[in-house]
């Protein structure tokens, strides 16, 4: 892929992404009124529950005043910042896609925060009453998918010697 088709990959991930999550949100505080409601009970497993996330990752990092928040929304913003310039230098297809999901997601919890002051979720997966997770959204999903595609392409993706080319070993 040429350097303009990657970029393009990459920020097209982050867009959908971005407007996915977006729209799902709408959906679940406009249409579903989920804040009135509570909880939607879809599977045994999974039911949609709004809750306001005035934190960062698994809840850490909460922000109880409008600096914190400002604050949260400042680191976040840089790390986006570092995830753009690195998918813009990335000559990786699958490193690029997954630097674009982590973008997209990045970037709508950003906007939660801007907007509204928190980051709003909503999926509920559970096992009986024991919960794995933290009631989660879409684009916390798309940064988990994305950076264990970075973490996968790392470990799987190590330089192979050229074929025909014996690997130098070291001598005494």
């Amino acid at each position: 892929m040429t350097r303009g088709a990657l970029r393009a990959l990459g920020l097209g991930a982050a867009f959908a992404v971005f407007v996915l999550d977006q729209l799902v949100k709408w959906i679940v505080v406009g249409p579903l009124d989920l804040i009135n409601l509570g909880s939607i009970h879809l599977l045994p497993f999974f039911d949609l529950r709004f809750t306001r996330n005035y934190g960062v990752s698994l809840g850490m990092f909460t922000a109880s005043s409008a600096e914190m928040r400002f604050g949260l929304v400042a680191v976040t913003a840089l790390i986006a910042s570092g995830v753009l310039v690195w998918l813009w230098l990335e000559k990786a297809r699958w490193d690029v896609f997954g630097l674009g999901l982590v973008l997209g997601g990045a970037l709508g919890n950003i906007r939660d925060r801007l907007t509204v002051g928190f980051v709003i979720d909503y999926a509920d997966f559970h096992i009986g009453e024991w919960r794995p997770f933290l009631i989660f959204n879409l684009a916390d999903v798309a940064i988990t998918i994305g950076v264990l595609i970075l973490l996968a392409r790392s470990l799987l993706s190590r330089e192979k010697p050229a074929s025909g080319n014996p690997v130098p070993t070291e001598t005494n």
